[in-house]
């Protein structure tokens, strides 16, 4: 269940921050601001150290994890394929033995950390529920966001104080479903972008050009996440598939396979599931649903 956090702590911890991406420079600069005491923040590019140094008062910015070791917390938001060697440097540091170690993967789980954990830290995972397409958007976006922290013991408690922190809400995940929990996020995020590019190109095909077509197609994408946040995906669903439009259904089909035959498998997958969601809020019935399956199986894979 979230968990909303009203209060900040009076007691603060430092950090060291491992990775100078948008993550970690944004995430710094959240936990500094809640007056923490960032000890150190290391990456092995300097541009990157130079950047996070704008934002970030830090005591250090190192190459090197040398320092990290000093900070009560050490967050690893480098790219998910090398945490498990950051956190092998971590390991081998003289005064890791009781200090917190996480990192901020969405699908990674605690295996990733279990040499920092063989070495006695306490280790967890705190994932930020955002996209981030820039420093200042992440700093923008991430209060009030939602955090998967997957941890147990001291460093479940630790994180929540973290996510309070930084104003956001915590949501506890098992590391076993980690990797469902991001693929979730995948499609609410990565694949929309991909999902309003077919709907650009699209627009594109008739003669739109791309900035009327998102002039156009914005203000129905926000009234539908209205609907959608006002009464759920079921209650908000509208359109050909909902009111039985068979006759729609095929013209859609039939100028898609023609005009941008590379968006025809999508609508026939999407259709699918758009066609269970009818059925569920009792709009068509059994009929229904055979042939509308039965038109939209009719696309060419």
């Amino acid at each position: 269940m979230p968990v909303k956090h009203k209060f900040r702590r009076k007691t603060k911890y430092s950090f060291a921050i491992i990775g100078a991406g948008m993550v970690g420079t944004a995430i710094g600069a959240l936990l500094k601001k809640a007056g923490n005491n960032i000890i150190c923040v290391c990456d092995k590019s300097p541009a990157s150290l130079k950047r996070a140094a704008k934002y970030i008062k830090a005591d250090a910015f190192k190459k090197s994890l040398d320092k990290a070791g000093r900070a009560d917390c050490l967050i690893i938001t480098t790219p998910d394929d090398v945490i498990s060697s950051a956190c092998r440097e971590i390991s081998v540091l003289p005064d890791i033995k009781g200090k917190l170690v996480f990192h901020m993967s969405g699908a990674g789980g605690l295996n990733l950390l279990d040499t920092a954990a063989a070495s006695g830290a306490f280790v967890g995972s705190i994932h930020p529920l955002q996209s981030f397409s820039s420093i200042e958007n992440a700093l923008t976006n991430i209060p009030q966001s939602y955090f998967g922290i997957t941890a147990n013991g001291k460093a479940r408690s630790t994180a929540k104080k973290i996510v309070a922190d930084l104003n956001g809400i915590s949501l506890f995940i098992s590391d076993k479903q980690k990797p469902l929990y991001h693929a979730a996020a995948c499609f609410a995020s990565n694949y929309l972008v991909a999902l309003l590019h077919a709907v650009e190109s699209l627009y594109q095909a008739t003669g739109i050009n791309e900035k009327q077509a998102r002039q156009a197609y914005l203000p129905l994408v926000y009234g539908t996440l209205k609907n959608i946040q006002r009464s759920g995906p079921v209650h908000a669903l509208t359109g050909p598939i909902a009111r039985g439009d068979m006759g729609t259904i095929k013209k859609h089909m039939e100028t898609i396979q023609t005009n941008a035959p590379l968006f025809a498998p999508l609508y026939s997958a999407l259709g699918m599931i758009t066609t269970k969601l009818a059925r569920q809020k009792g709009v068509i019935g059994p009929s229904s649903v055979n042939l509308i399956t039965a038109i939209l199986k009719g696309v060419k894979k």
